[in-house]
Order: structure tokens, then sequence, then C-alpha cells
């Protein structure tokens, strides 16, 4: 739960703030990347900082991956001008493992302190604003995995050796981290972060845990806080954290499984109903709606070079766009609702969605996706039940089945040619998406797989 004491000395001052130890507020924000960044002010600035917000420049919005200012996007298209980055007070935390600091997700805003189409925050707002407006309300969770390594610790070649190499799924790969999970999960408590479980994953030295679902802004900056909130545990215990789509090629890669649901006046349409599985015709329609829209969702939930190394078919990644019953190598996989869980409980997992991602942008295409399966009233084909990937590519043309986009090219032509993608996020952030994307590919270019997986190995 939210740290009630900051939250109050956020509302009450500056000087209310000092009692607690707070020494400064970090004010932080996600990229078109995913790659979150900040602005840390002294607490005593805070009164003044909560009103008219901290300035920054606008060219945040052309940033790439490694940090290259693209000026390809003509509104964005020199170093001049300034714009606000403005505390969401009543969402501060002091940072269990960082005391001396508070955190608080950011709104990016105009000088003049109108709206600034570039603002992540923004856009995933009015997507929320115009389901409501449908009367239909969205809740969404992450599952969230990260690979954990000594700091320091490589093998010469660039490779880096994970903390435990043994049998996945089991207790003495929790043992390995003892001390490091018994912080975190104390530290996400504390931040207010609400986790449902944690585990030792598949890969070597991978671990996830999954979060509880929440309104879409919310789930959001909890996306955000989460891993500031693993990176300080870790640093703690001599460790270092990598949520990088891929972190050692070969391996299998760090997802962020983005779960949703829709409801009606408190009804879960995913369930309960006549349709595919159980859903609503709604329900149907909202999984046929992102289905539909696949491949330009992907190009903002998976949107990075190494994002595209990790979408490989027999990895449980959803490298074919399909949608199936508890099918782990769909891209939509169908978690229907149980007897022992309750109506409630039925969501759609959106496997191809990394860290990459920036989790407002990510969350809002999700939305608009669906909101347009709903709005148009469409029916989802029949369930894959297996693996895609198997099939011959007669049967999967047949089947209506394709490999979703798996170059930076394909990604942006899915993303530019649909229309209902680029509205929700508006031209001009369409626009700066674009341009980074374009920069990131230009950068790689000459680089084999290897050194792709390694520059984006500590960006996230």
């Amino acid at each position: 739960m939210l740290d009630q004491a900051i939250a109050g000395a956020a509302q009450h001052g500056a000087d209310a703030l000092d009692p607690l130890g707070v020494a400064g507020i970090t004010i932080v924000w996600a990229d078109n990347n995913g790659i979150p960044r900040s602005r840390t002010v002294p607490a005593a600035a805070f009164d003044a900082v909560a009103e008219r917000g901290v300035g920054i420049t606008p060219l945040f919005a052309v940033f790439d991956s490694h940090d290259t200012i693209c000026f390809g996007h003509a509104p964005l298209g020199g170093p001049s001008g300034d714009i606000r980055l403005v505390p969401v007070v009543d969402r501060m935390v002091r940072l269990a493992g960082q005391p001396g600091f508070a955190w608080v997700p950011g709104r990016q805003v105009a000088a003049d302190g109108s709206p600034w189409p570039y603002c992540p925050r923004g856009v995933l707002e009015r997507q929320v604003e115009r389901a409501a407006a449908l009367g239909l309300e969205f809740r969404a969770g992450d599952e969230m995995e990260f690979h954990l390594s000594r700091a320091g610790d490589d093998d010469g070649d660039g490779e880096v050796r994970p903390i435990y190499d043994g049998p996945s799924y089991g207790p003495a790969k929790m043992l390995s981290v003892d001390g490091f999970a018994e912080q975190l999960l104390r530290d996400l408590h504390h931040n207010g972060v609400p986790v449902v479980q944690f585990h030792g994953e598949y890969g070597p030295g991978q671990f996830e845990f999954s979060l509880a679902p929440a309104d879409p802004v919310t789930a959001a900056d909890r996306q955000l806080l989460a891993r500031q909130t693993v990176h300080a545990a870790a640093r703690a215990h001599g460790l270092r954290a990598s949520f990088a789509p891929l972190v050692t090629l070969g391996q299998v890669g760090n997802g962020w499984h983005l779960h949703t649901s829709v409801s009606r006046a408190g009804r879960n349409l995913l369930s309960g109903g006549d349709g595919p599985a159980g859903m609503t015709a709604e329900g149907a329609a909202y999984l046929a709606g992102l289905l539909r829209d696949l491949p330009a969702v992907v190009a903002v939930t998976a949107p990075s070079l190494s994002s595209l190394q990790r979408l490989r078919p027999g990895y449980w990644c959803g490298a074919y766009a399909c949608w199936g019953v508890e099918n782990r190598e769909a891209a939509l996989r169908l978690v229907p609702a149980t007897p022992l869980l309750g109506p409630g409980h039925a969501n759609v997992e959106l496997k191809p969605s990394d860290a990459a991602a920036n989790p407002y942008l990510a969350l809002a295409v999700v939305i608009a996706a669906g909101l347009g399966g709903i709005e148009e009233g469409l029916v989802p084909p029949a369930p894959v039940q297996d693996n895609p990937g198997d099939w011959s590519e007669a049967r999967r043309a047949e089947h209506g089945v394709h490999r979703l986009p798996s170059t930076v090219e394909q990604q942006l032509g899915a993303l530019l040619g649909n229309a209902r993608i680029r509205g929700a996020l508006g031209e001009d952030l369409t626009d700066a998406f674009r341009v980074v994307r374009q920069s990131d590919a230009a950068r790689a270019e000459g680089q084999d797989a290897a050194e792709i997986v390694r520059s984006y190995r500590w960006l996230y």
C-alpha cells in the first residue's frame, strides 16, 4: 500500500518531508525505449516543484535506446524549447531500499501547463477515459522476468555468469538469492507494489514475480516502481539485475507479460458468457480486436532490437499471431475463469511484451485495439491449442496464423499502417517513436547478434 506518512507529508509541504528522513524526491517517467528517466529535487524545493514542475528538454521524446538524440521528427528538430515535468503527488512513496529518497511518477506538460502530445501517461489516461465513456473498465497486471548476476562477474568474453545455473523453479534457486529475495519482497510491500508470487524462472539466473491487477495507470506506475525496487535490492546484495529482453544469446529472454481484463458494470466480460471459452460476446470481441491489431501493438510492446531477438518460436514468447486457451506459445493466451478462482480471474495475457516497452504506451495500444474490437463486434477465429511453429506454412495460412514482424522495418510498417493504433498514440508521438526505432536500427548496422544483445543488456 502507499506510504501514508510520505503521501500525507507531500500533501502538507516540504517541511513535513524532512522529519521523515527524505532528502530528495525522484520524479520518474519512461521514454520511447521503455527506459526510466528522472529528475531528483531536494525535499526543500518540493512545494514549488509540485505546483510548477521542473524543466526538462522536450528532446527526451526522441532519445534512442543508447541516448542518441534523433532530429528526424520535425516538431522536435532542434535544441530549443522546454517542457515541465510535474509530479503526481498522491503516488509518492519513500523508497524502502533508498530510504533517503522518495519516488513519484511524473506527467509531462507544455511550458504553459497545457497537455503535451508526447506525454505517455497522458496517452494512457485518454484511452482509459475513452473506455469509461463506453461503460468499460480495464484491469492490468504484470509478470516481470529479470536476470541476476554478481556485480562485475563475467567470463572475460563479454558474457555474464548467472547467479544460479541449476534446476529451474525450485527452492534451491531461491536459496541462492535468499537475502536478496527477502529484502525484495519486504521492499516491494513497503513501496506499495503488491506481489502475487515470486519464483526462480526457467533460464539460468532468471527470476520472476507477478504484480496484482490494478487500473491501467496504477499498473504502469507500479511497473516502473517495481523495476527501481529490484535494482536497489540487487545493489544492496552485490548483485546486478537486468530486465533486458535478451541477456545472453541463445537463452530464454525476459518478458513483461501483460495481463488485461475488461468489465462492464462490475462483470468481467472474459467469463460467464456463451462465446468461445466462456467469454461474453464483448469479451470475445475485445480479444479479436487485440488479435487484429497485434502486429502494430507488438511494435509498441516489444519494440527494441533485443525484443526482436527474444521473439522466437518455441520459447513461449508468442512469435505467431494467434490466440489460445492456456496456450503459452500463443501470442494471446486466454486465462479462463475457473470454479476455484472465480469469474473475476479471467484475463488475456500478451506474451510478446517486455521491458523495452513504455508501460503507459503499451497499455494504451492494448486498450485501443481491444476497444476497436468491441465497438465493431468482432468475432475471433478458433483458438490454436498447440505450437503453430510446428505447423506447415500451408496450415498456418489456412488458419490465418502468421509470424509477427521480425525486423524494425516490418514493425514500423505494421505500426504506421494501422490508423487505430497511430490514433491512440497521436501522430506526433507516433512519428517520434518512428525516428527512435530507425536510429536504433542504424546504430546496429554491422553488429552481429551477440553484440546487439550486449548493447542492450544493462539498459533495463
